[in-house]
């Protein structure tokens, strides 16, 4: 926006032209003490930005003995529009409303005559035209400090702004990277187990081809997927939810789809709040993509179940029976786990087995202790 404010030099310009013309009008000619008072409060309006006590001070002389009372009441007014002290204000005006109801004559000053009702009526004018540039040079302060502040508030909503964007963003991010990981990958790393064990079960020479292409083109797509929720997880935060979420009904489907054998016994209430539900589902995931990875051939078991106010959920894998793939990974499955269980109160335990196996173990509380 466009500053419409005149320039202080212009301005400054402005109130001496006008000083000159008030001396012009009501000093005459031939009183040179007079005019001399009223050039030197003329003079000092161009200290009035800098140094507007003195300049104040140099203009009470025009009011004391002579007409020409412009100065005096530009001078205050700056005083009044650059400072604060509500005193030294005060008798500013009453300074300049004793001059004013002065008039100094050689040898000595007349003072006027109250006496007479009808002098209230002059002191009670030249009180008004006093104080009247302090008032407006207060006001003209408060407006000054008010635009100031007004312009402090709006850099701060801004920076506000801008921190509650980042924020919004770097909880979306981490929970695309969290999603990424559990949806993604797990799906692409059991095309990579299909198209490894497809590999190696066929004598077709075109499909064993096929199998070795599909599968180093999901080694890769993992390898990306790992730099992407690296890079995800670097401006993370506490995740927002995003939809559609699963929930223990789509546990069937996972478990018949991971190409593992599965044995899964479930005794939960149908109404395990969702949050639940998902993170058990997500444990569930985890550990069967753990078991294709690292566990090629085993048998796996899953046991959830509530005891008292606590949910278990229990994944138990046996020992391999082949050597695993060399599959990309960044090690964030747990780690996310471990978060989404931390946020819920609970805890994840993975451990090996006696029998060379490994078991991934959720515990969830129902109620979250204070």
């Amino acid at each position: 926006m466009k500053d419409r404010r005149i320039p202080a030099p212009v301005l400054d310009a402005v109130v001496v032209v006008v000083s000159l013309l008030d001396i012009w009008v009501h000093e005459e000619s031939d009183e040179p003490l007079r005019r001399a008072a009223a050039l030197l409060a003329t003079a000092a309006l161009v200290l009035r930005r800098h140094t507007p006590l003195p300049a104040f001070l140099l203009t009470l002389p025009a009011a004391l003995v002579s007409d020409a009372i412009f100065a005096p009441l530009a001078a205050l007014y700056s005083l009044a529009s650059l400072n604060r002290r509500r005193v030294l204000l005060a008798v500013g005006a009453l300074a300049l409303t004793a001059c004013d109801l002065t008039y100094w004559t050689w040898p000595g000053p007349e003072f006027a005559d109250f006496s007479d009702s009808s002098d209230l009526v002059i002191v009670t004018y030249s009180l008004a035209t006093a104080t009247a540039p302090v008032f407006l040079g207060q006001l003209v302060q408060a407006r000054r400090e008010l635009s100031l502040r007004l312009a402090e508030i709006s850099q701060a909503r801004e920076h506000e702004r801008a921190l509650l964007a980042q924020s919004v963003l770097a909880k979306e991010r981490a929970q695309l990277a969290r999603e990424m990981h559990d949806v993604v990958s797990h799906q692409v790393s059991l095309i990579a187990v299909r198209a490894g064990a497809l590999q190696v079960a066929t004598h077709d020479a075109a499909a064993r081809e096929a199998a070795t292409t599909i599968r180093r083109l999901s080694v890769q797509t993992l390898e990306e997927l790992r730099h992407m929720v690296s890079v995800l997880r670097a401006a993370g935060s506490r995740p927002t939810e995003l939809t559609p979420q699963p929930s223990l009904a789509d546990l069937q489907h996972l478990v018949d789809t991971s190409g593992i054998e599965t044995q899964l016994h479930t005794d939960l209430p149908a109404a395990l709040p969702p949050p639940h539900q998902r993170a058990v589902y997500r444990a569930v995931q985890e550990a069967l993509t753990n078991v294709r990875k690292h566990a090629p051939g085993a048998t796996a078991v899953i046991r959830i179940r509530q005891e008292d106010d606590t949910v278990h959920a229990a994944v138990t894998n046996s020992a391999p029976t082949r050597p695993a793939l060399l599959l990309p990974g960044a090690h964030h499955g747990l780690a996310g786990l471990r978060q989404r269980a931390e946020l819920l109160g609970g805890t994840v335990t993975a451990a090996p087995t006696a029998d060379g196996g490994h078991e991934l173990h959720l515990r969830l509380p129902l109620r979250r202790t204070p």
